[in-house]
């Protein structure tokens, strides 16, 4: 039996837009969405690829007979607005019956449907079926590095007028060597960095100006984006240069909270002693070995 944990809802937020080159929804073992609420409810409106959940005479919940519920990565479940292990509900009953029979942790998502649709009303639907060729071409948004506040992603997020609009996004910063990547500047705060995706790029000497220009639109409330061309590298090392600077995270925490939020995000080796250094500069040694493997 495995263990059940709280989900927060920008954990929820950021597990739905995973993406390599399409989206992660469309792999068979990545996530099993699990609504727990009635029918009625579900039917109105739901979080999107969320399956309304069954229930046997006795009251207990069936698993989905169409799901390896042992191989899947991501199993979270949620109801109307349960917040707690404290709390009783369908969601907390969906849970312990998807836990006898997953090998990870089923996630019980805190504040339920009210609260994540409240947070993010863009992602309810009324669709209950896809296709894999619709999964396949869902477009995802950027992550979300500080609930409400900072997200990272690529061009085309940066470009999509809905998903500015939906995030409320007012700054943005560009990194890119490619100067045909403008922007229409409209209500956004723009900061545009010329750097390239390249081990010799040098992207250290605009983590001051760009940790400077995303504080001064945090600290009076605006969301901002970090973009690069595929947003992978530039973006995700700047991210962990602005934790470190804002949050004063070392850089082994700013790593781990980014790649979190995004799985694939990579910055390349002469990014990484960039940073180590960065660490340096603002925490005052050099605390993280990033002689690791994993860095």
């Amino acid at each position: 039996m495995s263990e059940k944990v709280l989900c927060k809802p920008t954990e929820l937020y950021n597990i739905l837009n995973q993406h390599n080159r399409i989206s992660r929804l469309a792999e068979s073992n990545y996530l099993c969405l699990i609504d727990a609420r009635a029918e009625g409810p579900y039917y109105c409106s739901h979080v999107i690829t969320a399956r309304n959940a069954k229930w046997d005479v006795n009251g207990k919940c069936i698993l989905p007979p169409d799901l390896e519920i042992e191989s899947m990565r991501y199993i979270i479940v949620y109801d109307s607005n349960t917040s707690s292990f404290l709390d009783s509900g369908p969601a907390i009953d969906c849970a312990n019956s998807l836990a006898k029979a997953s090998r990870y942790p089923v996630q019980i998502l805190i504040g339920g449907y009210e609260r994540f649709s409240a947070i993010y009303p863009f992602f309810r639907t009324q669709k209950i079926t896809y296709t894999i060729r619709e999964l396949e071409n869902m477009k995802p948004y950027p992550v979300e590095i500080l609930p409400g506040q900072l997200y990272m992603g690529n061009y085309r997020h940066a470009t999509n007028p809905r998903i500015l609009k939906d995030l409320k996004l007012t700054a943005l910063i560009s990194i890119s060597e490619d100067s045909s990547l403008m922007f229409e500047k409209g209500s956004c705060a723009i900061l545009y960095i010329p750097v390239a995706d390249s081990v010799g790029a040098d992207l250290y000497s605009s983590f001051e100006q760009a940790s400077i220009f995303l504080a001064s639109r945090l600290n009076t409330g605006s969301a901002a984006l970090i973009c690069s061309t595929h947003g992978i590298s530039r973006c995700s090392t700047l991210a962990m240069a602005f934790l470190i600077h804002h949050l004063k995270y070392t850089l082994k925490e700013a790593w781990g909270h980014v790649h979190q939020c995004k799985a694939n995000m990579r910055p390349n080796r002469g990014f990484v002693q960039q940073l180590s250094n960065w660490e340096l500069q603002i925490v005052g040694r050099k605390i993280t070995d990033i002689s690791e493997p994993n860095y």
